[in-house]
Parts: C-alpha cells; structure tokens; sequence
C-alpha cells in the first residue's frame, strides 16, 4: 500500500491541530467556570472574613476584599483607582453599613451605577450612637438573646471624646462584637441567596454554623464580664462599644476625639483624672493606631495598658476563617489577665 508523503503530511497536521484542540479546551472552560462565577466584592476585613465563612464551597460567587486588610477601619480613607476598577468589574459589593465606608458616596454610583448592594448592617436594632444622650445614661440597659440583662455606661467623658460621626451619629462597629457580627452574617448571608438563588442552601447552612460559632463566642464573653474584678476600661476610640455593652463593661474614657488622633496636653490630664476618679482598671489600645500616648497616660494613671484586637485589620497574607473566633478569643484572655476576676 503506498502512501504518499502529501498524505502523511495532511494526517500529522490533523493529529497536532485536535491534540492541540483537546489540550486547549480544559483550560478554556476553566476560565469560563471563573468568568461565570459573580464576583463579590467586600469593603472591608472584618466583612471580608464574614462573607468568606458564608461562601465558602461555593462555585458561583469569587469574593476579594477592596480594602488592604491590614488598613482596618477605613475612618480616613480615600478611593483609589484600583479601587475605582475593581468597583467597575464587580457585580456584588457588600459593606459594613452605618456609614462606615463614607468615602464611598457618589463614586460608587460612577463606577458602577448597575452595582448590587449588601448592607450587613441592614435592619439591625440596638445600635449604638456616639452622640446619643441615651447611650451616655448610667442605667441603660440591654436583653440578650437568652433574656439575661447587662449595663453598659458611658460616662460624660465619653459622650464628649465621641462626637466624631458616622451616618449621623451612628456607631458602626458592629463587628468587634460577636454577638452583632452574627447579625451581620445573617444579613449577608440573605442577601448572597438573593442574588445567587441557586446556592442558597449552601449559604444558609454555611451562616448558620459560623453564627453558631460567634454565639457560643457571645457566651464565653459575656460570662467572663460577670467575673472581671474591675469592668472600668479605657478606649482609644468607639470600636468596642458594642462588645463593652454585651459583657457590662463600663467605658468611663475614650483617648482618642478622632480615630488615629491623640489627645492634646489638657485633654491628656483631664484623661488621667478621669482616669483616677472613675478608678479605670485598663487602657485598651488598637494594633491599628500607634499606642505611645496611651502607654503615657497610663503611666500617669498608676493602671495597666494591653492591646485589645477588634479585628477591624488583618494580615496580609489570607487569614484563616477562624481568624475572628482566635483573635477574639485572645482578647477574652487579655481581658482576664489584664482586669482580674473574681
């Protein structure tokens, strides 16, 4: 049988152009499973963290954080043009809500004016305000979830230190206490389901067990705040009023007028006599802000200062997604440790 060199030719090229055919179509549909997918952007860390324990296993949404992670709470910041592009290719943005995320306003409209929102702040009772007048009483009081009863003072120190604002007033650390946060999951994890129906099973479920979590966290706090010897604390902004109401700490001064702002001289006296009139057993500060002057002023006070996390940052590196739980449970440590219990 002769065959033709013509012909051999024709077949090696038949051959090299279907394996090249078949070696191309995994990756081509690969990235069609990647492109497919609804990418979901989060404003920032703490959110970030939430939303990833929601989604996690799902096929259908990719979730990226815009805020560096180590940045924590982004009081100052400015939008970049990265920022600018990522809200342009996202489809889904979710933020943390009561006015946290203030840098956003009309930009976010420009970029992307077909953009999904979740707010997983949304619907949320019990907030809290910098400048409410019922939020500096000394006798407010709060339920939790299992009907038990807690104080949560503020003295007037504090309402003057936190007239800086947010969304009128409205304090929007919610994370820094499990027991909103698990509210905030809830929020997201809905309005994930809204917007990709067909893994709302895997989202509900998922909610559901990192709620469990945050509430059994809630729990371990919250016993600890019975025990504390002395639940007079110091904080370098608002972050942890949230968390002070669940466990019935009393925040008798706040360092800072402004996150990231120290205190002038006066203000600093007027911060240590505070300090000695409400006999405040700690200084509590933040790996996000410098701790020089609260060190000196605790120095001056004759009481401890140790650093409390709220988790509004991370590390650079993708954090595990337990990252909340030991963070926080570090801070139950710290807390003991640093307060005493009886």
């Amino acid at each position: 049988m002769n065959i033709s060199i013509q012909t051999v030719r024709l077949a090696l090229a038949a051959l090299l152009t279907l394996t090249l055919a078949c070696g191309l179509n995994l990756p081509r549909q690969a990235q069609a499973k990647e492109t497919d997918a609804i990418k979901v952007l989060v404003s920032t860390f703490p959110v970030y963290q939430f939303t990833r324990n929601v989604a996690a296993g799902s096929k259908l949404v990719q979730v990226e954080l815009m805020i560096p992670a180590q940045l924590g709470c982004p009081h100052d910041y400015a939008l970049t043009p990265q920022d600018m592009r990522k809200l342009a290719e996202t489809e889904v943005f979710i933020v943390n809500g009561l006015g946290l995320e203030e840098f956003l306003g009309a930009p976010l409209k420009k970029a992307n004016p077909r953009l999904q929102l979740i707010d997983s702040s949304k619907g949320i009772s019990e907030i809290l305000a910098y400048d409410d007048e019922e939020n500096a009483e000394l006798d407010e009081h709060h339920e939790d979830a299992h009907g038990t009863a807690h104080q949560h003072r503020k003295s007037e120190a504090v309402q003057s230190k936190e007239q800086h604002a947010h969304n009128g007033g409205l304090n929007p650390h919610l994370f820094a206490s499990p027991r909103m946060a698990a509210l905030q999951v809830a929020n997201i994890a809905t309005g994930l389901a809204a917007i990709v129906p067909a893994e709302e099973a895997l989202f509900e479920r998922n909610a559901q067990t990192y709620i469990t979590k945050l509430k059994a966290l809630d729990a371990e706090l919250q016993e600890l705040g019975k025990r504390l010897a002395n639940p007079r604390i110091v904080t370098q902004h608002g972050v942890f009023d949230y968390l002070a109401r669940d466990m019935g700490l009393e925040i008798v001064a706040v360092i800072a007028a402004h996150p990231g702002q120290d205190p002038s001289a006066a203000e600093a006296l007027q911060l240590v006599r505070t300090i000695k009139v409400k006999k405040a057993g700690a200084i509590f500060t933040e790996p996000q802000y410098p701790n020089s002057i609260a060190h000196t002023i605790a120095g001056e006070s004759g009481i401890p200062a140790a650093l409390l996390d709220p988790v509004a940052n991370g590390p650079q590196l993708e954090a595990p997604l337990d990252y909340y739980e030991r963070t926080m449970r570090t801070n139950l440590q710290t807390l003991a440790n640093t307060l005493g219990t009886k």
